[in-house]
């Protein structure tokens, strides 16, 4: 049985003391410092992974309370009908209305924006997909490389937003009722990194929610293992807006910028569609802003804001489907062996079991229900951060090094995207494979090694998706 780190700690500190007995003191110190040494640096060889690649927060919040149960785990509902995954439930319709809501000036719209309603950015092919909407983000990198997000001037240059990555495409003004006050944001001179960022399918997003983090976390470990520090997945903790002081393993956004789908959605809310709420209460800026912070108003009748409802809709909402006719066909079972033979699944995980339901997670915020709880999902992902060679170069959440580190995307309703990787350029399979380096570069030279019957049955495996 392999033993906690503390127990390790505390049996070598013991092995430690036996050896110092009957020595002379300067000896004992001597050794004592040797024996520090030798823990610390074990120590941080397990946490860093061979290659550097997997990183855990030096305070990582405690890890999610695990329900137990004794049934067998079963599959979860997919589809593309926006139906709810619980039979029982009579808040999803609702909930959907809400997430398609136009957005206006009287709720609190701006001043800055990219959106006027989350069903913009996320609608194919049914609400809470993925769209063709991307975002644009720049900073910029020094001579020593050292990045730094842009103070961007708006106003004309007499109001500034600080420190920010994302630059909003929309601004309610100018307008009809101010035409000489523009709240534009513009990218400032002397940007050397900029991207953009497709929307990402926010369907299924309930499960992944409830993927137990020490099983996140297993797979860094055992990808950096298995692969002798080749491919080695990065590990953040993030905070829970809901729970402050809080954080969670993340598994949300292109750089893992989320661990909840209620921090996400207010996240969303106010940098997407410039509203503000409980847990993002001020907006970014107060130039040309008619309205009272926060926008997001409790609804009297139940107690709840707009972003309690986007949780809840996505929470509750089926996981991407596959095309079941081509996943039955022998190419694409030929592929899905083509796919694990490669090492594709060593990132794009196949599945996992959800936490029991009566399980509590988000900081104590969120107990899976039994809609949730104990469903085997498939969404080919290990919702870590990872240098393949297509990264952005900005820096979020994972700190300097995840500059050019993005989260591994789910591949479940992948055949639905026109358009791959985070910013849209790759329009084929093929093309965003070949796009594939760093710490992938021997699976891609795998790929291209491939006979022509291989290649063709692990395209019609991915088509499948």
């Amino acid at each position: 049985m392999t033993k906690s780190p503390m127990k390790w700690i505390v049996s070598r500190v013991s092995s430690c003391v036996a050896l110092a007995r009957g020595r002379s003191v300067p000896r004992v110190a001597a050794l004592m410092i040797l024996c520090c040494v030798f823990i610390g640096a074990t120590l941080a060889i397990g946490v860093a992974g061979t290659g550097g690649g997997q990183s855990v927060a030096t305070t990582p919040s405690k890890l999610d309370v695990v329900a137990r149960t004794s049934s067998s785990p079963t599959e979860a509902p997919t589809g593309y009908d926006n139906v709810s995954i619980d039979p029982n439930d009579t808040n999803h319709s609702t909930d959907q209305m809400t997430f398609e809501e136009v957005d206006t000036l009287e709720h609190g719209l701006g001043p800055t924006y990219n959106a006027q309603s989350c069903r913009e950015c996320h609608q194919t092919p049914a609400t809470g997909g993925i769209s063709q909407v991307t975002e644009l983000r720049v900073g910029h990198v020094d001579n020593f490389g050292r990045f730094t997000n842009p103070n961007v001037q708006i106003a004309n240059g007499t109001v500034t937003i600080p420190n920010r990555s994302l630059i909003n495409d929309r601004a309610i003004c100018p307008s009809g009722g101010s035409p000489d006050r523009e709240a534009q944001e513009l990218v400032p001179d002397g940007m050397n990194v900029r991207t953009l960022r497709t929307s990402l399918n926010t369907l299924g997003d309930g499960f992944i929610e409830a993927i137990n983090s020490a099983d996140i976390m297993s797979n860094a470990n055992r990808q950096c293992r298995g692969t002798n520090g080749q491919i080695c997945g990065q590990v953040i903790f993030v905070p829970l807006g809901e729970a402050p002081g809080q954080s969670r393993v993340a598994r949300f956004g292109w750089k893992n910028q989320h661990a909840s789908l209620l921090s996400f959605s207010a996240d969303a809310y106010l940098n997407e569609i410039g509203i503000t709420s409980r847990l993002q209460p001020q907006d970014v800026t107060t130039f040309c802003k008619t309205t009272k912070d926060p926008e997001d108003e409790i609804d009297a009748s139940d107690g709840l804001e707009d972003i309690d409802r986007f949780a809840r809709f996505m929470r509750f909402s089926k996981a991407p489907g596959r095309d079941v006719n081509l996943a039955n066909t022998a190419d694409a079972i030929a592929g899905a062996q083509v796919f694990d033979r490669l090492g594709c699944d060593t990132c794009h995980v196949t599945s996992y079991t959800t936490l029991a339901a009566g399980s509590v997670i988000n900081g104590g915020q969120f107990t899976i229900p039994n809609a949730l709880g104990n469903k085997i999902i498939h969404p080919y992902s290990d919702f870590l951060l990872h240098n393949v060679g297509t990264g952005d170069g900005i820096v979020q959440n994972g700190g300097p090094a995840s500059a050019n580190k993005m989260r591994t995307p789910p591949l479940w309703g992948v055949r639905l995207r026109s358009r791959l990787l985070h910013d849209g350029t790759a329009l084929t399979f093929s093309e965003a494979i070949n796009r594939h380096g760093g710490e992938a570069s021997g699976v891609t030279r795998a790929y291209h090694n491939l006979s022509s019957q291989d290649r063709q049955e692990l395209l019609t495996f991915l088509k499948s998706l």
